[in-house]
């Protein structure tokens, strides 16, 4: 087996992105806006489907903080977050002056549990005298979460979803994209995302009205005048023509980067069965069709007889990227402070979990030396 260095989730060009990019420059499009702006955006609009509207940004993290403001999220609000994610789900609630209130993981998708959603609803109810103004449930690792569930509850209390796909582009729940069932969706376009624009996001929106509402916010606020006019705090979170140039040359191998993902969780699944104590973190039913952004694995230190740790640090010293779990964002000190509802699950889950690589430059052969040495470390 080579011994070069396998990456987690490395970048993969289509080829067509220097297409795109050779015209905005030609055309001096080289600014925020532009041509490749709105052709990008008409092909995300199209994916999404569902009449939804799309406004292409500077990150993920501007996405959720643009719905945030668009809610309305104040000073004193608390917004419901998922607690087992990234910090940036998090992050843009307390830009907005707001309390994020965590909630923990369900065992089988590792995404909110609806039933400590509903929990932690009434007794902010109980504790405030107000309900939460947002619930942000993410789809962890590409992993679809019961939105099914997480809708009917937020429905019953009238509160809106900002669904955080920003690791599930192209996951689908009953065949519909995630991303697109609530009143709004995140979509990242980082460096190791299914498809990059180097840096970048998206947020997915009901109607023109709002699109154009985002837009407004997302250009510094500033009025239809000849003169600079502001009435409101705006933002600097427009993508530029040259990153949207790249995004639309990537729309090209999205349905590849998905199927090769797919496929290697198949074989992680195969190399690994029957070793006893490792779990690979697959769909929970024939609904769930996740991108397998990132595949991940349990590793019971009682049946294994090793840990996560041990293991990453085995796969690091053969010169194979992994990395933990996302450490939930209720254990974290920047948030210490805040109300979180809590059942064990995601702690547990960042005490056994490890990401395995899984990019489009990972290779069969890859896959087969990850597994190879995970069983070794495992043997020992």
């Amino acid at each position: 087996m080579s011994n070069n260095k396998i990456l987690l989730c490395l970048a993969h060009m289509s080829g067509q992105e220097m297409k795109y990019i050779q015209e905005a420059f030609d055309t001096n499009w080289v600014v925020p806006l532009g041509p490749n702006v709105n052709a990008f955006e008409e092909d995300l609009e199209h994916l999404c489907g569902q009449g939804k509207h799309v406004v292409v940004l500077s990150s993920g993290t501007a996405a959720i903080h643009l719905a945030l403001v668009l809610l309305g999220v104040g000073r004193e609000d608390e917004v419901i977050c998922q607690s087992m994610t990234f910090s940036a789900s998090a992050n843009p609630i307390t830009y907005q002056g707001g309390t994020p209130v965590f909630v923990d993981s369900e065992r089988d998708t590792w995404n909110m549990d609806p039933n400590l959603l509903e929990d932690a609803i009434k007794d902010r109810i109980a504790k405030t005298g107000r309900k939460p103004k947002a619930i942000i449930p993410v789809y962890l690792y590409g992993m679809p979460a019961k939105i099914d569930d997480i809708l009917e509850i937020a429905r019953r209390y009238e509160i809106p979803v900002v669904e955080d796909s920003a690791e599930a582009f192209g996951s689908r729940y009953r065949g519909q994209l995630c991303g697109t069932f609530g009143d709004f969706g995140i979509m990242s376009f980082n460096g190791n995302k299914m498809i990059t624009t180097s840096g970048g996001g998206g947020l997915i929106c009901p109607d023109e009205v709002t699109k154009k509402r985002i837009m407004f916010y997302a250009t510094q606020s500033r009025e239809p005048k000849p003169y600079y006019l502001h009435k409101e705090i705006g933002y600097n979170y427009r993508m530029s023509n040259i990153c949207a140039g790249i995004g639309r040359g990537q729309m090209f191998v999205l349905e590849e980067h998905l199927a090769h993902h797919k496929h290697l969780c198949d074989r992680y699944v195969e190399l690994l069965a029957g070793v006893d104590g490792i779990t690979v973190h697959t769909n929970i039913n024939d609904l769930s069709d996740s991108n397998y952004w990132l595949n991940t694995i349990l590793i019971d230190p009682t049946k294994a007889g090793t840990d996560y740790d041990t293991v990453r640090q085995h796969l690091e010293a053969c010169n194979i990227e992994s990395r933990p779990l996302w450490k939930p964002m209720h254990t974290q000190p920047v948030f210490s402070g805040a109300p979180a509802y809590v059942n064990g699950v995601s702690e547990e889950l960042f005490s056994m979990g490890l990401c395995l690589p899984s990019g489009p430059w990972v290779s069969d052969e890859d896959v087969e030396r990850v597994a190879h040495e995970i069983i070794a470390c495992c043997k020992k």
